[in-house]
């Protein structure tokens, strides 16, 4: 009977490691996403800026760094969009 009760033991020890494992594979993947939509935010915030900037700039060269870095930041988000839109699959009805 000393042995049943060790193999349950054994057992409930290797669902609660298992358990433990999911349980910090979700919380990892919480923290990316969190990471990641700050990043988001972030590139959002720093386009909103310059195209204020933009709107305000008379120096010409400054505009045009302005809108190289615009451009720069919209590949950024893009680039940020495309894995998601990857993941999509669309299905085409002959």
């Amino acid at each position: 009977m000393a042995r049943g009760w060790e193999s349950k033991a054994v057992e409930s020890q290797i669902e609660a490691a298992a358990t433990r494992s999911e349980q910090s594979k979700v919380n990892q993947l919480r923290a990316a996403e969190i990471s990641r939509q700050r990043e988001r935010e972030s590139l959002e915030l720093s386009r909103t800026r310059v195209l204020q900037d933009l709107a305000k700039a008379e120096n010409p060269r400054y505009q045009e760094q302005l809108k190289r870095s615009l451009m720069f930041l919209d590949e950024k988000l893009a680039k940020f969009d495309a894995p998601a839109a990857a993941g999509k699959t669309f299905k085409h009805h002959a």
